[in-house]
């Protein structure tokens, strides 16, 4: 690859507990955050009142305004690992169709067409190669740059269109009212979608205070925030057993519980922690178990809800945050609230 006389930035993907470089990827984007106040510059007021630190600012600054079109890009997951690099396309957006990246709001966007990526197994290098911290950073000399030359780009990568962005998460909004009559339609008794609706809000406000007052051990994310929710859809305490054999909240399709009659592994994680990474500790937990067919992970606000494929593959099928209830999920293609909520209750068949 000739970078000579380009400018070359560095910018972060997650980490091992929260990897969205995939999403990147998929959708042709980096992104920044906190992104949730509005575009930059007008968001600046609104970080410094957020107590966000000159240094966050700056970073933003960098992405909003110094990377150009035609910059190359090396995105980073983690410490140490590079899945891709790219070409910045195009000016800085604001774009709402990122503000749930599995919790976080990544709203700041730039768009980058990727010209050589390896997710499965991404480019390795020591710790002190790549540049720690900031989201957004320059680079210089070093190893990177060195690989980064040895590159051979095919040229009908340079010629790829980008890909079309996913919908903004408030075009697809879905009231409370609206999900009932979709349970209801769907065979939810009466009494559950009511205690549904009354526990919607109630969690909901839970959940905000505790954000505000400190955040839930992962006990008490389950006591107060997903056994109510699994009660309200159906579920009864005979069906459902905490910590059993290290799953932290097991459902059973009927009794007496055990691996023949366990149907869903609900994983549950501290509030703002990832969820959907939670996958892989599902899975070990749902090996070797035939007739569970779904995964429920969650932080007790947002949830997602793995489901069995033909391949006996498990794929995300759904996913739902209860502070914005949508009927889709653009930015993880997947069904939204409704469908998320119907997947979690007791009558729930596979489609």
């Amino acid at each position: 690859m000739d970078i000579a006389k380009k400018k070359i930035w560095q910018q972060a993907s997650g980490d091992t507990d929260r990897n969205y470089s995939d999403l990147c990827i998929k959708w042709d984007v980096i992104l920044n955050g906190p992104g949730k106040p509005c575009k930059w510059p007008e968001c600046v007021p609104f970080l410094r009142a957020d107590n966000r630190s000159s240094r966050k600012i700056t970073d933003l600054r960098r992405f909003a305004e110094e990377m150009t079109d035609g910059d190359l890009v090396v995105l980073r997951l983690g410490t140490s690992l590079v899945p891709a690099v790219g070409q910045v396309v195009g000016p800085y957006e604001w774009h709402d169709g990122f503000g749930d990246i599995d919790g976080w709001d990544l709203q700041h966007v730039r768009r980058v067409r990727w010209l050589w990526t390896n997710s499965e197994t991404p480019k390795v290098f020591s710790t002190y190669d790549l540049k720690q911290g900031d989201t957004t950073q320059r680079l210089s000399e070093g190893p990177v740059m060195k690989w980064l030359s040895s590159l051979h780009i095919a040229e009908s990568a340079h010629q790829r269109p980008l890909a079309t962005l996913p919908d903004a998460l408030d075009s697809d909004a879905i009231s409370v009212p609206e999900i009932s009559e979709f349970l209801f339609d769907h065979g939810v008794a009466s009494a559950s979608i009511t205690n549904l609706v009354n526990e919607i809000g109630e969690l909901s406000r839970i959940a905000k205070w505790y954000q505000r007052a400190g955040m839930p051990s992962e006990h008490e994310t389950v006591a107060y925030l997903v056994v109510p929710l699994l009660r309200a859809l159906g579920w009864t305490p005979q069906r459902m057993a905490v910590e059993w054999n290290r799953v932290d909240l097991a459902l059973f399709e009927r009794l007496p519980r055990g691996d023949q009659t366990l149907r869903v592994v609900v994983e549950a994680k501290k509030m703002d922690n990832s969820c959907l990474t939670a996958k892989s500790q599902a899975l070990a937990y749902a090996d070797g178990k035939a007739n569970c067919h779904r995964l429920i992970v969650t932080d007790g606000l947002r949830y997602g809800v793995f489901v069995r494929n033909d391949q006996e593959e498990f794929h995300l099928y759904a996913y739902m945050n209860l502070t914005r209830l949508r009927r889709h999920c653009g930015v993880y293609d997947c069904r939204g609230a409704e469908d998320a909520l119907l997947a979690m209750a007791p009558e729930w068949k596979l489609p």
